[in-house]
């Protein structure tokens, strides 16, 4: 079984308009909530906060709980927790994913760039859906480009000789990413008014290897904790996935361009 990934926030954080507008794009999409008293929201995957933070804008008297399993990510957050403008509450607290279910009752319940990590998440839906007050709202969004050079370039590094028996299947984790019809279909037979699509952002990224930049804040965090005892390998290994990198990705005039694809549901539970 291997450990959890070591999450540099920093790092995460280097692409954040990129990261963020996704989630954007699935708030702008999720219908009003269940009215009566101020909101109660989950984010599960909070990572560094700042999306969450975004939450307590939209519901600015709502009472909303990041949830992430990384202290490095917890500690980030940390900054935004509080009251917020419209006296609402914004905290943190440890949980993974993996195995959280809704301790009471929610309006919203929602996920960015997170469910990917946990594998059989979409079991998970029928408790979460069970957790939501009579129309409240499941929604996610979750990386769908896991067949793209970047990643499929690490998955195939990984398996090298020289590095499968150290690092395994840590470049291939991401098999358990659902289509949107098949979320569509899940969601659907618990009983929701469901919306799933997907986009691919093409998006432009500045300076030198900048796809590399990019996926040392998430896919390649898992082999990095790997070999983080064994600084040269690491070394050989990123100069190696770099350079496959380079020919995939090749700069252009105004920057490189990194195609992204992402998958989108927003599942509302009916009002009886």
């Amino acid at each position: 079984m291997h450990a959890a990934p070591t999450w540099d926030p920093q790092q995460y954080l280097r692409h954040s308009g990129h990261r963020t507008r996704p989630f954007h794009d699935l708030l702008a999409r999720i219908p009003d909530l269940p009215s009566g008293a101020p909101a109660r929201i989950a984010d599960l995957g909070c990572g560094p906060g700042n999306v969450t933070a975004l939450l307590a804008e939209r519901w600015p008297n709502a009472h909303i709980t990041g949830f992430d399993n990384s202290p490095e990510m917890l500690d980030r957050a940390a900054s935004y927790a509080g009251t917020t403008a419209g006296g609402g509450l914004l905290e943190f607290r440890e949980a993974d994913a993996a195995h959280w279910v809704p301790d009471g009752t929610y309006d919203l319940i929602v996920s960015n760039a997170a469910l990917q990590w946990v594998p059989n998440h979409p079991e998970s839906f029928p408790a979460w859906i069970a957790g939501l007050r009579p129309g409240g709202t499941l929604a996610f969004q979750v990386p769908g480009n896991f067949t793209a050079p970047s990643h499929a370039l690490l998955g195939e590094l990984c398996d090298t000789p020289q590095w499968r028996d150290r690092l395994g299947t840590h470049g291939r984790r991401f098999v358990h990413i659902l289509s949107p019809a098949d979320y569509l279909t899940r969601l659907t037979d618990l009983g929701c008014a469901t919306d799933a699509w997907e986009t691919t952002y093409s998006q432009l990224l500045p300076g030198e290897d900048p796809v590399l930049d990019w996926v040392k804040g998430t896919a390649l965090r898992p082999v990095l904790t790997e070999l983080a005892d064994d600084p040269e390998a690491s070394a050989e290994f990123v100069a190696e996935y770099r350079d496959l990198l380079r020919k995939a990705y090749p700069p252009g005039p105004h920057g490189t361009v990194f195609p992204f694809r992402r998958i989108f549901a927003v599942a509302r539970k009916p009002l009886t």
